[in-house]
C-alpha cells in the first residue's frame, strides 16, 4: 500500500510509520512539527520507501499518485499542548480532518480518524462502551480538544454516509511508550522523568483519580487491524487495566529505584475522575487485546527516558 500518516512525527504516529514500513509498504509522513519530533523519524530519512512532508493540514495540499490508505493522527494531543496551541487544536480538528477526508475521497482511499477516550469528558458510565455518548463541558478548557475530535468523528461519519468513504474511527486511550515528549504533561512522563532526576512527582488532586494505560505496540497492532476492517463505528483500544495515580506513583518509584516525595497540586477544571474502556467490541472486531502489561511496558519507557536524560 501507500500509506499516508498526518502527525507521522509525533509518539504514535512515529510508531506507526515503523509498522506500516516494516511491513513493506510505501509512507508519505505529514507533520508540521509544531508537537511533532522529526529525530522520531530520522531513522527513515534515507529509506526508499519513505518520504516526509512539512505541512498544517489545516491547509489544503494534494499528493501525486495514489494513495490507499490515510490515518489522520494529527493534533496536540496533552493537555499542555492543545491549552497551548487552542485555535491550532480545533483547526486541526476540523479542517485538517474535512481537507484529508476530501483527500482520501478524490483518491479513493481508505481513512481512519484517530479519535480518543477524550470524548467521554468525565465520565458517569464506567467502563466506557462506544455507545455512551459522554459528558463534555464543551466551554470548558479541555474543550478545543475534546469537542475537536467529536466533530472529527461526525465529519468522517458524514462523509462514509453521503459518498460511501470507507472510514474507520480509534477512540485512543492513555496510550505510553518510547518518543513521548518529557513535559508535555502527561502523566507517565512527568512521574519518570521526576523520578529519575530525583525531584517532586506531581499528583493532582488526591491521586485516586484512575486511568487505564496502553503500551503503544500494543495500540499500533490495534490500530493495523482496524485499518484492515470494515467497521465504520467508534472502536475502543486501550488496555482494560485501571490504576489511581498513586499506584503508578508507586509503581514508577519502585521500578526507578527513586527516592522522589510525591507533590500534591489542585485538580485542573474538568480533569476526568475515572477512566477505564471497555474493549469486547475490539476484541469481537478485530480479535485484539493489549499483551503488555503496565509493569513490562513502564521499564521499557523507564530505559528509553533514562537514556534520553
Amino acid at each position: 500500500m501507500r500509506v499516508v500518516i498526518t502527525g507521522g512525527a509525533g509518539f504514535i504516529g512515529s510508531h506507526l510509520t515503523d509498522h506500516y514500513l516494516a511491513h513493506g509498504h510505501e509512507v508519505i509522513t505529514v507533520d508540521n512539527l509544531i508537537t511533532g519530533r522529526k529525530e522520531n523519524i530520522a531513522h527513515h530519512a534515507r529509506a526508499a520507501r519513505f518520504e516526509f512532508i512539512r505541512h498544517d493540514i489545516s491547509r489544503p495540499f494534494n499528493i501525486k499518485g495514489r494513495v490507499d490508505l490515510i490515518l489522520q493522527f494529527a493534533s496536540p494531543a496533552s493537555p499542555f499542548d492543545y491549552l497551548k496551541y487552542p485555535i491550532e487544536t480545533m483547526k486541526t480538528a476540523s479542517f485538517g480532518t474535512y481537507n484529508m477526508l476530501e483527500l482520501a475521497r478524490q483518491k479513493k482511499a481508505k481513512f481512519l480518524l484517530a479519535s480518543t477516550s477524550e470524548v467521554y469528558g468525565d465520565p458517569e458510565v464506567h467502563p466506557q462502551r462506544e455507545e455512551y455518548w459522554g459528558n463534555v463541558n464543551s466551554v470548558g478548557p479541555r474543550a478545543v480538544y475534546d469537542e475537536g475530535k467529536r466533530f472529527a468523528e461526525a465529519m468522517t461519519v458524514a462523509y462514509h454516509s453521503r459518498y460511501g468513504l470507507r472510514v474507520n474511527i480509534v477512540r485512543i486511550f492513555n496510550t505510553y511508550g518510547e518518543r513521548m515528549r518529557e513535559g508535555d504533561g502527561r502523566v507517565i512522563p512527568a512521574f519518570i522523568c521526576a523520578a529519575l532526576r530525583g525531584q517532586p512527582m506531581p499528583i493532582f488532586g488526591t491521586g485516586k483519580q484512575t486511568r487505564s494505560f496502553c503500551y503503544v505496540n500494543d495500540l499500533v497492532d490495534g490500530i493495523a487491524r482496524l485499518a484492515r476492517c470494515g467497521y465504520f463505528m467508534p472502536v475502543n483500544l486501550g488496555n482494560p487495566g485501571e490504576y489511581t495515580m498513586l499506584e503508578l506513583a508507586r509503581m514508577v518509584k519502585r521500578l526507578t529505584k527513586s527516592k522522589s516525595m510525591l507533590k500534591f497540586h489542585p485538580l485542573p477544571q474538568d480533569d476526568p475522575r475515572k477512566r477505564k474502556p471497555n474493549i469486547s467490541r475490539a476484541r469481537k472486531l478485530l480479535g485484539w487485546q493489549p499483551m503488555v502489561g503496565l509493569e513490562k511496558g513502564l521499564k521499557k519507557t523507564i530505559k528509553w527516558f533514562g537514556d534520553e536524560i
